[in-house]
């Protein structure tokens, strides 16, 4: 045996596969067409977002490592939806991008156990024994063996990059696509299918008229995503806001019938949360603009990327209405933006543990699956590797349920629901959202990271100083009492005047550093302790109640479907809804209520209909 495991791709998916096996203790191989390209950004340069960065602190809490790639390479931070509750908050931040890549590398390759081999993997070998994967071929001929092998090929397998009527075999551009393993797979039986994804162009800084645009300079004092970074200490740099306008919406109009998008030659299907800037002209012609943030991509280079403008027209049609939109009037492209149209598992073949159900040994993670995102990549990676190391090991699989992460919600979302368009995470899909807070996603992971082998003495140590610091806190503030002393200073606290400073906060109207109820030595704590003691104190209510919630819809999975049941046939069920079901065919209420794209009134609405169905005593579906 050649290697105990072979992870396939060197992007964020694969970066935590072979991370994971290799700290874990196994001796592991990654392959990669190009070592240079390791934990490129292909499409934004930036990492986090709402829900994503929700997983990008689980990941870090189960010993991963793009938390600590970010905190080392952010040039600006930003906490999202601050003028709303906790739950829905999440941390984001623009990247470096070289260094970013530069630092995945240094990872990689300083990490004991793994090696990288430049090579193109077109073939799976298999055990016609076992029915088990006992290695790969490459297109050098080249047999490696292997017990276990994670397939994290991204956009690479079957690519083709569109930018008008010119078309290339490309996972990037300029990147060529990895050719063979998906016919490969088509020949042993998997479902395989074609999505869509695309980006925008890159342009010359130098040539922008930052005059005509907003200022957006972030957060003041950025934050760190890895918890065991203490402070950030990085340079910043801002972005800038501006807009489309109805001249270019006229430009892309006039040319959509030079869009491979609406000319046919993309059969694959695109994001619908992240949509090209001529699908948006289409499907909202009564909008007469879309936001457009420009984002720089690092301090070494001159390029800047166009986020919001995502499009496959020919190049002179991007320039023609790029310089429509202020401050981009005399604008150069330095990078056009494109298509691609890639190979992809449909990950209902998969089971919770990211392993094939019908080839023992191998896993699958990241756009290979059917996802968007640098993150839901990096997060399947990070579970598929954990799982080969315990398949490897004879240990039971990691299985996060949807109530103890975001991991969870995205990894049963996938492999029961499949994947019609790219996915993405919402902080929507979750049923327990309050309980997933991204402040929390230590003390809900790190002791299953402690217990899959990747978070360290020091990790441990770090975390268990930080949950005494906080039950410390809770403690001090649920023995503390509100005096009449306290209210004579602040009105808002008369009707709380007996309770204890812990009922107290769960009014919003209450401070939490009000009249130093913090001694002096809680106030020297770390501000990430006191703000997650806070947040839980607020919030312990509604968590109840949801937790109560969430026992309700998980009953909702005992109450099968029938294969033939018809929901054209439901009155009132809106049209979306009915696409949506007759392209999924859910199994239970609860993956219904699921499905992107369905409305809970139209999961009511089933539900009256199956129980109708069901005679009294008799079991569901």
């Amino acid at each position: 045996m050649d290697y105990e495991a072979i992870v396939i791709g060197g992007g964020h998916a694969g970066i935590e596969a072979a991370l994971a096996l290799a700290r874990i203790g196994h001796q592991t191989l990654l392959v990669t067409q190009n070592p240079d390209t390791i934990g490129k950004m292909s499409c934004n340069p930036a990492i986090g977002g709402l829900g994503k960065g929700n997983l990008v602190r689980e990941i870090d809490a189960l010993g991963g490592e793009m938390g600590r790639l970010i905190d080392a390479s952010m040039i600006q931070f930003r906490m999202l939806n601050t003028s709303r509750g906790a739950a829905v908050q999440a941390p984001r931040a623009q990247a470096d991008k070289a260094l970013y890549a530069t630092l995945a590398r240094g990872a990689i390759e300083g990490q004991t156990g793994l090696s990288v081999r430049m090579d193109t993997v077109t073939e799976l070998l298999v055990d016609p024994g076992s029915r088990a994967v006992s290695g790969v071929r490459t297109e050098r001929g080249a047999e490696i063996s292997a017990r276990v092998v994670v397939l994290t090929t991204g956009t690479f397998m079957g690519g083709k990059v569109f930018i008008g009527s010119w078309s290339a075999s490309s996972g990037r551009l300029g990147e060529p696509a990895a050719l063979g393993l998906g016919d490969d797979l088509r020949r042993r039986g998997f479902r395989v299918g074609r999505l869509k994804t695309g980006t925008p162009a890159r342009v010359k800084a130098r040539s922008v008229d930052f005059s005509r645009m907003d200022v957006d300079r972030g957060d003041a004092k950025p934050r760190p995503f890895s918890f065991l970074t203490e402070t950030i200490e990085r340079p910043i740099m801002p972005c800038w806001i501006t807009g489309s306008t109805e001249a270019t919406h006229a430009v892309i109009r006039a040319n959509l019938g030079r869009s491979p998008l609406f000319g046919g030659s993309i059969v694959g299907r695109g994001p619908r949360y992240c949509p090209s800037i001529e699908d948006k002209v289409v499907r909202f012609p009564e909008r007469g603009r879309h936001q457009v943030f420009i984002e720089p991509e690092g301090p070494c280079t001159d390029e800047l990327y166009l986020n919001g403008l995502s499009t496959s027209l020919p190049e002179d049609v991007q320039l023609s209405f790029l310089r429509t939109i202020p401050g981009l009037e005399r604008v150069e492209l330095v990078r056009p933006g494109y298509a691609v149209e890639y190979d992809f598992l449909d990950p209902r073949d998969l089971d919770a543990s990211l392993q094939s159900k019908q080839l023992g040994g191998l896993f699958v993670a990241g756009q290979t699956n059917g996802t968007s995102g640098y993150e839901e990549a990096a997060a399947q990676g990070l579970v598929a590797g954990i799982n080969a190391a315990r398949l490897l090991r004879g240990e039971s699989a990691l299985v996060l349920g949807r109530g103890e992460a975001y991991i969870g919600v995205l990894i049963d979302d996938i492999t029961t629901l499949g994947a019609e368009e790219p996915y993405r995470i919402f902080t929507s899909r979750a049923e327990r959202r309050l309980a997933l807070r991204h402040d929390t996603a230590d003390r809900r992971l790190t002791p299953k990271g402690r217990e899959a082998g990747l978070v360290s003495d020091a990790r441990m140590d770090a975390f268990k100083r930080r949950s005494a610091g906080i039950a410390e806190i809770e403690a001090l503030l649920a023995a503390r009492r509100v005096s009449w002393e306290d209210a004579g200073a602040d009105t808002r606290l008369v009707p709380h005047v007996g309770e204890s400073l812990a009922m107290a906060l769960r009014d919003p109207r209450i401070p939490f550093n009000h009249h130093n109820w913090l001694n002096e030595g809680l106030r020297n704590l770390p501000g990430n302790w006191l703000e997650t003691a806070e947040l839980d104190l607020r919030y312990a209510g509604y968590e109840i109640k949801e937790s109560r919630l969430a026992a309700r819809l998980s009953s909702s999975d005992q109450l099968r479907i029938p294969a033939s049941f018809d929901y054209a046939g439901i009155s009132g069920l809106s049209s979306e809804s009915r696409e949506k079901l007759a392209m999924a065919r859910p199994l239970t209420l609860g993956q219904l209520a699921r499905t992107p794209g369905v409305r809970q009134s139209d999961a009511a609405l089933v539900l009256i209909a199956l129980t109708r169905r069901v005679s009294p005593g008799a079991p569901p579906g």
